[in-house]
């Protein structure tokens, strides 16, 4: 690895000007637990959904000229979290798994969104997760714990970034030790960002801001932006957000700009072992990204994109023999969304909803029965759930990272996977390889294997920051 990136970096230095050209723009997506075997479930999956046959269908990124597979192991251990590989990402830096912007030995570290600011460029950060959430604080905020919320808000403002998006913040008037504080969105205002709550909020805005901060319209709730197969039709979206970024950073702009988009609720869906709702996160990101192409396709010689992933999430497995995959297309909402349509209709039958009506639910929200064939094997894991809690009036839970399902959603999305013969080694990260494209200038220095520390150094290089 050593020798590899010695070469590499040596390349680099050699590249002048007249030959490898400079990126004005870059864009960096960030697809939050994509791992490699994620993204080829998805691919697997849209070419059996759109009838074309095996393989006949791809996502637009996966296209890119430039493709390899990426390391991500932390200073401190093989498997990391986000913030030790968001910094990773944002510095060329190794750090502990919880820290933030820092190095192992509590030094700051300068990330690439800095040196672009200080390049004069202009700078955007977004999630489809809160603002001061890990991977995208990795880009401003430097802290000995990635839960240091309201300590990491005051690290955005710092920075004097252009841009922000997502969903709200974090412990938006409580430090990291409990003690009350103001709350944070007054400060933000103060230091001249526009807060815009909702798309349409932005668009009434007509672009007028030269500092925006883009959130939901349920913007004082701290939640992600919904699954998008969740959505709703006022919901705020990545595709939306990256349109916001572009026209943003463009306004009075002759120096470039660089943007952090990330993908955050890949990571959350495959928390849950979710297949169906991790897979349409992906596809999701997919279209924010085709807004970045459409970037590109008008400025070529000027623009370049990455996309990579920080870690895996769920270590899934593609396939038992031949795929059913095309099942998941039934799933109509994310197991969250299941437990909550399953409480309600358990409350409007008193208490007594019967087996009948939970078959009824679960054809209607998941298509089993109705669309997916359920042998006696996974009618009794079902049946078993249902005796086990609703019949009783009974609460058992099934928890991940970021969520609490109930156990009958929890069965009911398993079964699913099971039937699409989808497996998941863990409900946590795993050590697996991620992915990294590329199009644009620079995109010849990412087709071999490299680690994940090469990437925001292979930017800077090719960006002049």
């Amino acid at each position: 690895m050593r020798k590899n990136v010695s070469s590499l970096l040596l390349i680099l230095f050699l590249c002048t000007q007249a030959v490898c050209g400079q990126a004005k723009y870059v864009f960096y997506f960030i697809g939050d637990g994509m791992g490699v075997n994620q993204i080829n479930a998805t691919e697997v999956y849209l070419s059996a959904i759109k009838g074309g046959g095996r393989g006949s269908a791809s996502l637009l990124f996966t296209s890119f000229p430039s493709a390899s597979f990426v390391t991500t192991y932390s200073a401190n251990s093989d498997v990391t979290d986000s913030a030790a590989s968001g910094t990773a990402l944002a510095t060329g830096t190794k750090t502990n798994n919880g820290f933030l912007g820092i190095t192992p030995d509590n030094e700051p570290l300068e990330t690439i969104a800095e040196k672009a600011k200080k390049a004069g460029k202009k700078v955007g950060i977004a999630s489809t997760v809160p603002v001061n959430h890990a991977t995208p604080a990795a880009f401003y905020g430097h802290q000995k714990d990635r839960s240091m919320y309201y300590e990491i808000s005051q690290d955005l403002i710092k920075s004097g970034f252009d841009f922000f998006g997502g969903a709200s913040f974090y412990n938006r008037d409580v430090k990291y030790d409990g003690t009350k504080v103001p709350d944070i969105f007054p400060l933000i205002e103060q230091a001249g960002y526009k807060l815009a709550k909702g798309y349409a909020d932005y668009k009434a805005d007509g672009g007028k801001s030269a500092k925006l901060i883009l959130l939901p319209e349920k913007w004082d709730t701290p939640d992600a932006i919904p699954y998008a197969i969740d959505r709703r039709d006022n919901d705020l979206t990545l595709k939306q957000i990256t349109e916001a970024a572009i026209e943003t950073l463009m306004k009075d702009n002759k120096k470039g700009f660089f943007v952090m988009l990330e993908g955050g609720r890949i990571d959350w869906g495959a928390h849950g072992n979710d297949a169906a709702t991790a897979i349409r996160e992906i596809i999701d990101f997919d279209e924010a990204i085709a807004v970045a192409y459409e970037f590109y396709k008008k400025h070529p010689k000027e623009t370049l994109i990455v996309i990579t992933a920080d870690h895996d999430t769920g270590g899934i497995t593609v396939g038992r023999g031949s795929l059913n995959i095309s099942y998941l297309q039934y799933q109509k909402q994310s197991q969250d969304e299941l437990t909550k349509a399953l409480a309600d209709m358990v409350k409007s039958k008193n208490g007594k909803a019967s087996w009948e009506d939970v078959k009824k639910l679960l054809g209607e929200r998941m298509g089993l029965w109705k669309n997916v064939p359920v042998n006696w094997e996974n009618e009794k894991i079902l049946r078993d759930a249902y005796e086990s809690t609703i019949a009783r009036n009974k609460e058992i839970t099934d928890e991940n990272l970021y969520s609490t399902n109930s156990l009958m959603a929890a069965k009911a999305k398993e079964v699913l996977n099971s039937v699409a013969r989808l497996a998941w080694g863990t409900g946590s990260h795993s050590g697996g390889y991620v992915p990294v494209f590329a199009i644009g200038v620079g995109q010849e220095y990412f087709t071999h294997k490299i680690d994940n520390t090469d990437i925001p150094k292979i930017i800077e290089k090719v960006a002049r920051y």
